[in-house]
């Protein structure tokens, strides 16, 4: 029996040992070593630093106020027999608002034009008298004293002529003053009083207001901050200016943009100490009144243009503990090399750098998990694809990443 089992035992000895001489004359290599493939670098995708031309802009929050405002106020007291206008319509510099009652103006008019009348009437027989004294005081008909006397009734004469003149004029403006008018072209508001109210002149309440809406004004605010550093770029050539005022766009409440551009006024001389912000003023074309005062608006202005601007895409950009932007860096001998950057802004998908890279540098954008600082790899250039809607007629595969191109490799190893 036991003779048995050795026979069987070296029977299959024999038989193992046939089968691995015959695999080992169809190759050299074992079958572990077939299974495994050689390793390369890993793949990375790289995108080319390369200088280009870049509008930097500055979306500020603001609002709206008019080109002009003026409110309506008497310049004379009584009552207000008439209101002359719509409330919420145009109404042009010159139109008659409210109309006062005249009565009382009318009649100190008429007073003042009675008492020229008398004054200039009284000053005829004085200059006839001054006249004929004058040729008498010359053959010593009358004294000295008599003509001097005559002369100086003249000069009262005609200063009381000039009084009852500027009475007069004084008459006629107050009775102008009835008729209540628009100081300027705009849009006019409510009426704060009524048909009988009493108006004062000077008084505190404004019996409406008149506002010019086209153009409009857009107040933005900006951090003193932002426009030292605007200022420094300019003065260091890094913006450039273009020909005439710089333009403005403006995004309603609602994020709708306002399809007109508007110009860029002037900036304010004052620092406001409570919030290190300085006011910046723009004007904006209203032809159809959309703009109204008070709004909230977000203005976007063009600072200027960068022309060795260097953006990199915001996936090829980390974080390093202390805060700082770090991007890696295909280098020397296809090493992977950290460059700590200096960002700025962002630029739509992408970060402006100012300082860390210069033209050439090829930063990695997809594979960053795989390059390690000191390690080599195999750059290849990034090509941005959209992505496909899953499901979506006639969408294709999701194309291959880096490195993909080993597991197809991989699985026919394992099978």
């Amino acid at each position: 029996m036991q003779n048995s089992y050795k026979i069987s035992f070296l029977g299959a000895v024999a038989l193992a040992s046939a089968l691995m001489t015959t695999g080992c004359g169809k190759g050299s290599a074992t079958p572990a070593t077939a299974a495994v493939p050689p390793m390369g670098p890993p793949e990375v995708s790289v995108v080319e630093m390369k200088p280009q031309s870049v509008a930097l802009t500055t979306e500020l929050p603001g609002r709206t106020s008019p080109y002009l405002i003026a409110e309506v106020r008497p310049q004379v007291g009584g009552i207000i027999r008439k209101r002359l206008f719509t409330e919420g319509s145009d109404v042009k510099a010159g139109q008659v608002l409210y109309q006062i009652d005249p009565l009382p103006y009318q009649a100190a008019y008429g007073s003042a034009k009675a008492a020229l009348s008398k004054a200039e009437a009284n000053l005829v027989p004085l200059k006839l008298k001054e006249q004929r004294y004058k040729q008498l005081v010359s053959i010593n008909a009358v004294s000295k004293q008599d003509y001097d006397d005559a002369a100086a009734a003249v000069r009262t004469g005609e200063a009381e002529v000039e009084a009852a003149k500027a009475n007069l004029e004084t008459a006629r403006i107050n009775l102008a003053y009835t008729r209540v008018t628009a100081p300027i072209d705009g849009r006019i508001g409510k009426s704060l009083v009524t048909d009988g109210a009493l108006a004062t002149a000077g008084q505190a309440t404004a019996l409406s207001t008149v506002q010019k809406l086209d153009p409009v004004y857009v107040d933005v605010t900006e951090s003193s901050a932002d426009m030292l550093r605007l200022q420094r770029a300019l003065a260091g050539g890094k913006l450039k200016t273009g020909a005439g005022k710089a333009r403005v766009k403006l995004f309603l409440e609602d994020g709708a943009p306002y399809p007109l551009e508007g110009t860029l006024k002037f900036s304010d001389v004052t620092v406001d100490p409570s919030t290190g912000s300085v006011t910046v003023r723009t004007v904006f074309p209203n032809p159809k009144h959309t703009l109204l005062p008070g709004m909230y608006v977000k203005a976007v202005l063009e600072e200027g243009v960068s022309s060795n601007a260097l953006l990199v895409p915001q996936q090829g950009v980390t974080r390093d503990p202390a805060g700082n932007a770090v991007a890696m860096v295909v280098g020397a001998g296809e090493k992977v090399e950290p460059r700590i950057l200096k960002v700025t802004r962002t630029i739509g998908d992408k970060w402006l750098v100012e300082d860390g890279l210069k033209p050439g540098d090829r930063v990695i954008v997809e594979g960053i998990q795989k390059a390690k600082p000191g390690t080599q790899v195999k750059a290849l250039p990034f090509v941005a694809k959209a992505a496909p809607v899953a499901g979506a007629p006639g969408a294709q595969p999701a194309a291959a990443q880096p490195g993909a191109a080993a597991q197809p490799a991989a699985a026919a190893a394992k099978m």
